[in-house]
């Protein structure tokens, strides 16, 4: 299977680091030009130095909807079109899995502003350039906390990922007569930023093997693994599938 990106413009969000990192660095060796964004500027800078002179960094806050609007107007100015759109963003910004009474209303809005509301800032600013060339791609990475539950205990983590799993779902319906896709990758536990550090670091030796135990492959998998399948849902072999979730975990 031979995936290429040539003269293709693809932005992926939260690239500063694990799964994005490995997916602007997949895009950028199939030839696409690749725009970066992160709130981390020097993941940023650490993102392109690895990529090379195809890839461009905004720093940007995805749950800032005004900012979103302005950077991707710029890269569409700049490009003349945007043809795949990754929303990689995420994560659990820094929180611990707590009792559901200790949840404040900004730890709970805090997660849900990059998980789920910035993955709809972005498919909303993309849209209305996608319509107009009449194709594109837009693929969400989620989690397996969308699909089950969160190894964290974040209730807001598990609840904002199964909520981009419905807007895969709504905006592949929605966006269909205009020959774009929107599809969603659900990892399963991988070792591929700090925080992902330190919760292996804090399962024990024990809790670590019986995760292993739970999945097929007996093996965690990599950042590769999921930039994998972002390069299938963005390619023409994947013309006609759309409003799918695929768990890439190792099997459970």
């Amino acid at each position: 299977m031979n995936i290429d990106f040539e003269r293709k413009t693809v932005i992926v969000t939260g690239a500063a680091h694990g799964f994005g990192r490995a997916i602007a660095q997949a895009f950028a060796a199939r030839g696409a030009a690749v725009h970066i964004c992160d709130v981390n500027e020097q993941g940023l800078a650490e993102t392109v130095s690895l990529c090379g002179e195809k890839v461009h960094s905004h720093v940007l806050d995805v749950g800032n909807r005004s900012a979103v609007q302005l950077t991707v107007a710029a890269i569409a100015t700049s490009c003349g079109s945007i043809d795949v759109l990754v929303n990689n963003a995420g994560g659990v910004r820094g929180q611990v899995g707590r009792p559901i009474e200790e949840i404040s209303e900004e730890d709970w809005q805090t997660i849900f502003d990059v998980n789920l509301s910035g993955a709809f800032f972005m498919a909303q600013a993309v849209a209305p350039v996608m319509k107009k060339q009449k194709s594109g791609r837009i693929i969400n990475i989620s989690s397996g906390a969308g699909l089950g539950i969160s190894l964290t205990g974040i209730q807001a983590y598990a609840s904002a990922k199964a909520g981009q799993i419905g807007l895969t779902r709504q905006l592949a319906h929605e966006l269909g007569a205009w020959n774009i896709t929107v599809n969603n990758v659900a990892p399963g536990f991988v070792r591929s930023n700090p925080t992902t550090e330190r919760q292996w670091d804090a399962m024990g030796a024990d809790g670590q093997a019986k995760l292993l135990q739970t999945i097929a492959l007996k093996r965690l998998g990599v950042p590769d693994d999921i930039a994998a399948m972002v390069m299938f849902f963005a390619s023409d072999f994947a013309g006609w599938i759309s409003g799918q979730v695929i768990s890439v975990d190792g099997g459970k």
